[in-house]
Protein backbone atom coordinates (compact mmCIF):
# COMPACT_ATOMS: atom_id res chain seq x y z
CA UNK A 1 0.00 0.00 0.00
CA UNK A 2 1.22 3.35 -0.73
CA UNK A 3 2.97 5.56 1.70
CA UNK A 4 0.11 8.21 1.39
CA UNK A 5 -1.85 5.39 2.89
CA UNK A 6 -0.02 4.99 5.62
CA UNK A 7 -0.06 8.98 6.54
CA UNK A 8 -3.40 9.66 6.37
CA UNK A 9 -4.22 6.74 8.81
CA UNK A 10 -2.10 7.73 10.86
CA UNK A 11 -3.58 11.12 10.84
CA UNK A 12 -6.78 9.76 11.35
CA UNK A 13 -5.86 7.91 13.94
CA UNK A 14 -4.12 11.03 15.60
CA UNK A 15 -7.38 12.83 15.11
CA UNK A 16 -9.91 10.58 16.58
CA UNK A 17 -7.73 9.67 19.51
CA UNK A 18 -7.19 13.53 20.32
CA UNK A 19 -11.25 13.71 20.56
CA UNK A 20 -11.20 10.51 22.62
CA UNK A 21 -13.38 8.53 19.99
CA UNK A 22 -13.37 4.86 19.92
CA UNK A 23 -13.02 2.98 16.63
CA UNK A 24 -16.03 1.33 16.75
CA UNK A 25 -18.09 4.44 17.04
CA UNK A 26 -15.94 6.18 14.22
CA UNK A 27 -16.39 3.08 11.96
CA UNK A 28 -20.47 3.15 12.52
CA UNK A 29 -20.09 6.63 12.10
CA UNK A 30 -19.31 6.68 8.54
CA UNK A 31 -20.33 3.11 8.02
CA UNK A 32 -18.50 0.32 7.88
CA UNK A 33 -17.12 -2.54 10.58
CA UNK A 34 -14.26 -2.12 12.94
CA UNK A 35 -12.01 -4.13 10.98
CA UNK A 36 -12.48 -2.21 7.73
CA UNK A 37 -11.78 1.08 9.68
CA UNK A 38 -8.98 -0.63 11.59
CA UNK A 39 -7.14 -1.14 8.42
CA UNK A 40 -7.69 2.52 6.88
CA UNK A 41 -5.87 3.59 10.13
CA UNK A 42 -3.01 1.35 9.66
CA UNK A 43 -2.86 1.77 5.88
CA UNK A 44 -3.88 -1.31 4.70
CA UNK A 45 -7.20 -0.39 3.02
CA UNK A 46 -8.02 2.77 0.38
CA UNK A 47 -9.98 5.29 2.03
CA UNK A 48 -12.65 6.08 -0.17
CA UNK A 49 -14.13 10.08 -0.79
CA UNK A 50 -17.16 9.38 0.76
CA UNK A 51 -15.42 8.15 3.67
CA UNK A 52 -13.47 11.17 3.58
CA UNK A 53 -16.00 13.04 3.52
CA UNK A 54 -18.18 11.50 6.54
CA UNK A 55 -14.74 11.65 8.33
CA UNK A 56 -14.08 15.34 7.49
CA UNK A 57 -17.86 16.31 8.53
CA UNK A 58 -17.56 14.12 11.92
CA UNK A 59 -14.24 15.92 12.89
CA UNK A 60 -15.11 19.30 12.06
CA UNK A 61 -12.57 20.03 9.70
CA UNK A 62 -12.36 20.57 5.97
CA UNK A 63 -11.39 17.84 3.76
CA UNK A 64 -8.34 20.14 2.36
CA UNK A 65 -7.41 20.46 5.77
CA UNK A 66 -7.78 16.58 6.61
CA UNK A 67 -5.73 15.67 3.68
CA UNK A 68 -3.11 18.19 4.52
CA UNK A 69 -0.29 15.73 5.76
CA UNK A 70 1.82 18.58 6.63
CA UNK A 71 -0.49 20.80 9.28
CA UNK A 72 -1.44 20.02 12.59
CA UNK A 73 -4.97 20.12 13.16
CA UNK A 74 -4.74 23.51 15.73
CA UNK A 75 -8.52 23.55 15.77
CA UNK A 76 -8.75 20.49 18.25
CA UNK A 77 -6.01 20.47 19.63
CA UNK A 78 -5.43 22.44 23.13
CA UNK A 79 -1.88 24.11 22.84
CA UNK A 80 0.44 22.98 25.66
CA UNK A 81 3.96 24.20 24.04
CA UNK A 82 5.69 23.05 21.20
CA UNK A 83 6.14 19.84 19.62
CA UNK A 84 9.60 18.48 19.11
CA UNK A 85 10.34 18.01 14.93
CA UNK A 86 9.52 15.15 13.25
CA UNK A 87 12.14 13.89 11.57
CA UNK A 88 10.98 13.76 7.48
CA UNK A 89 10.72 10.62 5.61
CA UNK A 90 10.37 10.49 2.08
CA UNK A 91 7.23 9.11 0.12
CA UNK A 92 8.09 6.44 -1.41
CA UNK A 93 5.76 5.76 -5.10
CA UNK A 94 5.55 2.30 -6.71
CA UNK A 95 5.79 3.58 -10.26
CA UNK A 96 6.53 1.39 -13.80
CA UNK A 97 9.89 1.94 -15.60
CA UNK A 98 10.15 5.36 -16.62
CA UNK A 99 9.46 5.56 -20.32
CA UNK A 100 12.41 8.05 -21.17
CA UNK A 101 11.73 7.89 -24.93
CA UNK A 102 7.78 9.29 -23.53
CA UNK A 103 9.05 11.63 -21.19
CA UNK A 104 11.28 13.16 -24.08
CA UNK A 105 8.71 13.38 -26.66
CA UNK A 106 6.04 14.62 -24.32
CA UNK A 107 8.67 17.34 -23.77
CA UNK A 108 9.02 18.15 -27.50
CA UNK A 109 5.19 18.00 -28.02
CA UNK A 110 4.94 20.64 -25.32
CA UNK A 111 8.16 22.99 -27.28
CA UNK A 112 6.79 22.47 -30.21
CA UNK A 113 3.07 23.66 -29.39
CA UNK A 114 3.53 26.76 -26.40
CA UNK A 115 7.50 26.69 -26.25
CA UNK A 116 7.34 29.57 -28.52
CA UNK A 117 5.34 31.51 -25.59
CA UNK A 118 6.83 33.87 -23.67
CA UNK A 119 5.98 33.12 -20.28
CA UNK A 120 6.90 29.10 -21.09
CA UNK A 121 10.21 28.57 -19.32
CA UNK A 122 11.39 25.75 -17.24
CA UNK A 123 9.62 26.55 -13.98
CA UNK A 124 6.09 26.66 -16.05
CA UNK A 125 7.12 23.21 -18.22
CA UNK A 126 7.62 21.74 -14.57
CA UNK A 127 4.32 22.15 -13.77
CA UNK A 128 2.67 21.58 -16.90
CA UNK A 129 4.47 17.75 -16.90
CA UNK A 130 3.51 17.67 -13.24
CA UNK A 131 -0.70 18.25 -14.41
CA UNK A 132 -0.08 15.88 -17.42
CA UNK A 133 1.13 12.74 -15.32
CA UNK A 134 -1.17 13.89 -12.52
CA UNK A 135 -4.42 14.18 -14.40
CA UNK A 136 -3.93 11.48 -16.66
CA UNK A 137 -3.32 9.33 -13.45
CA UNK A 138 -6.48 10.68 -11.92
CA UNK A 139 -8.53 10.01 -15.21
CA UNK A 140 -7.30 6.49 -16.40
CA UNK A 141 -5.35 5.07 -13.13
CA UNK A 142 -2.83 4.54 -15.41
CA UNK A 143 0.71 6.24 -15.85
CA UNK A 144 1.64 8.40 -18.68
CA UNK A 145 4.72 9.38 -17.99
CA UNK A 146 5.54 8.57 -15.10
CA UNK A 147 7.70 11.18 -13.55
CA UNK A 148 9.07 11.46 -9.85
CA UNK A 149 7.82 14.95 -9.02
CA UNK A 150 9.36 16.30 -5.51
CA UNK A 151 7.38 18.98 -3.63
CA UNK A 152 9.35 21.78 -3.26
CA UNK A 153 8.73 25.55 -2.53
CA UNK A 154 8.03 26.75 -5.88
CA UNK A 155 5.95 23.81 -6.73
CA UNK A 156 6.26 20.13 -8.30
CA UNK A 157 9.64 19.64 -9.43
CA UNK A 158 10.69 16.43 -12.07
CA UNK A 159 13.22 15.00 -10.37
CA UNK A 160 14.45 13.04 -14.28
CA UNK A 161 13.84 16.59 -15.77
CA UNK A 162 17.63 17.41 -15.71
CA UNK A 163 19.67 14.56 -16.75
CA UNK A 164 16.81 13.72 -19.47
CA UNK A 165 17.38 17.56 -20.99
CA UNK A 166 21.04 16.55 -20.83
CA UNK A 167 20.76 14.19 -23.20
CA UNK A 168 18.46 15.68 -25.29
CA UNK A 169 20.95 18.56 -25.69
CA UNK A 170 23.39 16.10 -26.44
CA UNK A 171 21.47 14.79 -28.77
CA UNK A 172 20.74 17.53 -30.85
CA UNK A 173 17.05 17.56 -29.72
CA UNK A 174 16.66 20.89 -28.47
CA UNK A 175 18.83 23.70 -27.11
CA UNK A 176 18.34 25.48 -23.94
CA UNK A 177 18.12 29.57 -24.11
CA UNK A 178 19.16 31.69 -21.14
CA UNK A 179 16.39 34.28 -21.15
CA UNK A 180 14.69 37.09 -19.25
CA UNK A 181 10.90 37.74 -18.78
CA UNK A 182 9.77 41.32 -16.89
CA UNK A 183 13.52 41.25 -16.23
CA UNK A 184 13.55 38.04 -14.26
CA UNK A 185 15.71 35.38 -15.46
CA UNK A 186 14.69 32.61 -17.29
CA UNK A 187 15.71 29.27 -19.13
CA UNK A 188 14.02 28.56 -21.94
CA UNK A 189 14.55 25.05 -24.69
CA UNK A 190 13.87 25.01 -28.26
CA UNK A 191 13.07 21.79 -29.79
CA UNK A 192 15.40 20.80 -33.04
CA UNK A 193 13.01 18.08 -33.97
CA UNK A 194 8.98 17.30 -34.03
CA UNK A 195 7.66 14.93 -31.43
CA UNK A 196 7.34 11.16 -32.51
CA UNK A 197 3.25 11.07 -31.97
CA UNK A 198 2.94 7.42 -32.52
CA UNK A 199 4.14 6.69 -29.24
CA UNK A 200 1.39 8.53 -27.59
CA UNK A 201 -2.34 7.10 -27.74
CA UNK A 202 -5.01 9.14 -28.44
CA UNK A 203 -6.19 9.51 -24.72
CA UNK A 204 -2.45 10.95 -23.71
CA UNK A 205 -2.36 12.78 -26.14
CA UNK A 206 -6.15 14.81 -25.77
CA UNK A 207 -5.12 14.67 -22.04
CA UNK A 208 -1.40 16.77 -22.70
CA UNK A 209 -3.50 18.87 -24.92
CA UNK A 210 -6.21 19.44 -22.09
CA UNK A 211 -3.62 20.92 -20.00
CA UNK A 212 -1.74 23.18 -22.12
CA UNK A 213 -5.19 25.05 -23.01
CA UNK A 214 -5.95 25.34 -19.21
CA UNK A 215 -2.43 26.18 -18.13
CA UNK A 216 -0.21 27.51 -20.76
CA UNK A 217 -0.98 30.88 -20.82
CA UNK A 218 0.30 31.06 -16.72
CA UNK A 219 3.39 32.90 -16.38
CA UNK A 220 5.86 30.85 -13.25
CA UNK A 221 4.22 32.20 -10.14
CA UNK A 222 0.63 31.82 -11.18
CA UNK A 223 1.09 28.15 -11.71
CA UNK A 224 3.19 27.71 -9.10
CA UNK A 225 0.35 29.15 -6.54
CA UNK A 226 -2.18 27.09 -8.79
CA UNK A 227 -0.44 23.88 -8.02
CA UNK A 228 0.07 24.74 -4.87
CA UNK A 229 -3.21 24.12 -3.92
CA UNK A 230 -3.83 20.83 -5.25
CA UNK A 231 -4.37 18.27 -2.76
CA UNK A 232 -1.12 15.74 -4.46
CA UNK A 233 1.19 18.66 -3.06
CA UNK A 234 -0.90 19.74 -0.03
CA UNK A 235 -0.12 15.94 1.01
CA UNK A 236 3.57 15.81 0.68
CA UNK A 237 5.88 17.12 3.30
CA UNK A 238 8.45 19.86 1.75
CA UNK A 239 11.11 18.02 0.19
CA UNK A 240 9.28 14.92 -0.61
CA UNK A 241 8.27 13.14 -3.41
CA UNK A 242 4.75 13.73 -4.43
CA UNK A 243 2.66 10.65 -4.59
CA UNK A 244 -0.24 9.71 -7.26
CA UNK A 245 -2.72 8.21 -5.00
CA UNK A 246 -3.26 11.75 -3.38
CA UNK A 247 -5.25 12.39 -6.91
CA UNK A 248 -8.39 10.10 -5.81
CA UNK A 249 -8.86 13.15 -3.52
CA UNK A 250 -8.83 16.09 -5.04
CA UNK A 251 -11.20 19.18 -5.26
CA UNK A 252 -13.69 19.91 -7.98
CA UNK A 253 -11.39 22.43 -9.05
CA UNK A 254 -8.80 20.35 -9.91
CA UNK A 255 -10.34 16.76 -10.14
CA UNK A 256 -10.90 15.80 -13.91
CA UNK A 257 -12.35 11.93 -12.75
CA UNK A 258 -15.74 12.97 -14.86
CA UNK A 259 -14.38 15.64 -17.15
CA UNK A 260 -14.89 14.78 -20.95
CA UNK A 261 -11.91 13.55 -23.07
CA UNK A 262 -12.17 9.66 -23.05
CA UNK A 263 -13.57 6.70 -21.50
CA UNK A 264 -12.37 5.99 -17.73
CA UNK A 265 -10.78 3.13 -17.31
Amino acid sequence: MSEFYKKLGERIRDIRNRLGLSQEFVAKKIGINRVSYTKIENGERKITADEIAKLSKMFNISTDVLLDLRKDIEVIIESSGEEPEKEKQEIRISVPQKNLKKFKEVLLYILNKVGSKPNIGETVIYKLLYFIDFDYYEKYEKQLIGATYIKNHYGPTPKEFVKIVEEMIKGNEIVPVENKYFKYPQKKYLPLREPDLSILNANELKMIDSVLEKLSDMNANQISEYSHRDIPWLSAEEGDVIDYEAVFYRTPEYSVRDSDGGENI
